[in-house]
């Protein structure tokens, strides 16, 4: 295996640091008397015990922000997301955010909204009404960040890049107020590049219903609790777990090729392995194009433990580019 690459660093120092639009992300709001037993019976982590975050201020660390997934009653991730209590001021009743991938927002909310029942409880999809933006930077660039009260904002895991651990946050806000925010693809490039060096999986329609939590890094990557109790999914998710049944991991890659191939090295697309080509091996489950060599494209893969030992990982096809797989940045629990 081959370290990650320094990617450009330029972006860091940039001297007007702007968010950056995110048109792949959505947000859903839950809100009501019993938004946090709701959500504690439907996800794969708890949100008991999140810290209250005003609007205007940022959430940050594992008492504000968790990463969260949703499973079918098979165990199949149906969504993640990033989750914060925002309640809309200070006496406020509870109002959780979910920071999803946009594509499955609606069909997640619906979902949701179906089990409420005779919960206080509203679910609402705002990915059409709100609008998202990253920021990437250095730990003072995004603690110095300033935004309105109308906004809410959480603060995702630093990457490493290099020696230099950068920064990111997440802010929604109204479309009636909108962050001074760039649309360069040059920003938005650098923000895909991070979330998949993150190695951390983002759900997206052509991946719903691949996973179990553990076969993309979940559970090393906190997003489970097994220790919360049920939700749906989650005596195979716990079987898996304990019973060793895990035999694929997501996995970084990356691919050099001058040719466009950027329609092929997209989420969903399979993987095959040279040494059993006539069933696939994996999938890929993010991509992005490096900031820094065009001809170059880093990916999260999740595959075959067994393939990775013998032979070589092929996208599309048993014929595709061959991919080259890089170290994790960060240690798998041993299931």
């Amino acid at each position: 295996m081959t370290n990650n690459p320094q990617i450009q660093q330029n972006w860091l120092n940039t001297p007007s640091f702007l968010p950056c639009n995110l048109p792949q992300w959505g947000l859903i709001l839950i809100e009501g008397p019993d938004a946090a037993s709701f959500l504690q019976n439907q996800l794969t982590n708890s949100v008991l015990g999140l810290n209250r975050i005003l609007p205007g201020r940022i959430a940050q660390g594992e008492n504000a922000v968790r990463l969260v997934g949703y499973c079918s009653p098979k165990g199949r991730l149906l969504a993640s997301a990033w989750a914060g209590l925002f309640p809309a001021s200070a006496e406020g009743e509870e109002r959780y955010a979910l920071f999803i991938s946009k594509d499955i927002a609606a069909s997640i909310a619906k979902r949701l909204s179906m089990y409420v029942l005779r919960s206080k409880v509203k679910v609402l999809d705002l990915s059409s009404e709100w609008e998202i933006a990253g920021l990437y930077g250095t730990d003072k660039q995004i603690s110095d960040f300033k935004f309105n009260d109308n906004c809410i904002a959480l603060r995702m895991p630093d990457v490493l890049v290099g020696n230099q651990a950068v920064a990111r946050l997440l802010v929604a806000s109204p479309k009636d107020y909108l962050l001074d925010s760039t649309n360069t693809l040059e920003a938005l490039g650098a923000w895909n590049v991070l979330e998949v060096l993150s190695a951390i999986p983002r759900i997206v329609q052509a991946t719903q219903e691949q996973f179990v939590p553990q076969m993309i890094n979940f559970e090393s990557v906190a997003g489970v609790d097994f220790k919360k109790g049920c939700y749906p999914g989650q005596e195979i998710v716990a079987r898996s777990q304990y019973r060793g049944a895990i035999k694929r991991r997501l996995q970084l890659a990356h691919l050099n090729t001058n040719e466009l191939i950027d329609s092929l090295a997209v989420p969903g697309v399979e993987l095959f392995n040279s040494k059993d080509p006539s069933q696939p091996a994996g999938m890929v489950v993010l991509s992005a194009r490096s900031l820094n060599e065009p001809e170059r494209i880093d990916l999260q893969i999740e595959c075959k433990l067994e393939a990775l030992e013998d032979g070589e990982i092929h996208l599309g096809s048993a014929q595709g580019p061959v991919l080259k797989i890089d170290l994790l940045p960060y240690p798998l629990i041993e299931i």
